[in-house]
């Protein structure tokens, strides 16, 4: 069951790579995101856009915050893992927020998180049998996050709007970084692991 799982962590990671490439964010997107609205002001771009891109990447924030709420009432973790899981969950939340003012601002509508039990059957979550299942799809999560927030930084010229996007993809390795020393797994042996 967990290569299903992490099957589908996979795909939904990809295919905000796929529909991202091509619409990269505009710097306007990117600035408001850090709360910087005079910058925003200056750096334009196509908001329309802008606006599709930032709802992709809520909507895997939505999913993020539901496999640990997922996690987090499987009754699988144990008390300092479960707190983490938690933690981490609360770093999601202010992701979704953030995101979801900046479409507001930019004039477009958050895209509205699915049920908590959607997210569970998308993800597999009845196949989960053990702590380490749940890491595992946490990590994998976790991972794609990182190199979907990674993938959209190169479009930046301005290394203040590239920033905000690379602190967002911290967030998210940071949390894979843990996670994958929980499960025993070595740290990666090659350089540039992340973003490929």
């Amino acid at each position: 069951m967990l290569i299903r799982i992490n099957e589908l962590a996979d795909n939904s990671r990809r295919n905000f790579l796929g529909r991202s490439s091509g619409l990269l964010l505009s710097g306007a997107a990117v600035a408001m995101l850090a709360g910087h609205s005079r910058l925003a002001l200056a750096a334009g771009g196509d908001l329309a856009a802008d606006v599709g891109i930032l709802n992709v990447a809520l909507g895997l924030e939505h999913e993020a915050i539901a496999a640990y709420q997922a996690g987090a009432e499987s009754g699988l973790l144990q008390k300092p893992v479960l707190d983490t899981a938690v933690l981490f969950q609360s770093h999601h939340k202010g992701h979704r927020d953030a995101l979801a003012a900046t479409i507001e601002k930019l004039g477009g509508k958050p895209v509205a998180a699915q049920s908590n039990g959607d997210y569970a059957t998308a993800l597999g979550a009845a196949g989960l049998k053990s702590q380490a299942d749940v890491l595992v799809l946490a990590a994998r999560l976790e991972m794609g996050a990182a190199n979907a927030y990674i993938g959209v930084i190169p479009s930046f010229t301005s290394h203040d709007l590239a920033k905000v996007a690379a602190r967002l993809a911290a967030d998210e390795t940071m949390h894979w970084a843990l996670l994958a020393n929980v499960l025993g797994r070595p740290v990666p042996s090659a350089a540039l692991s992340f973003g490929a």
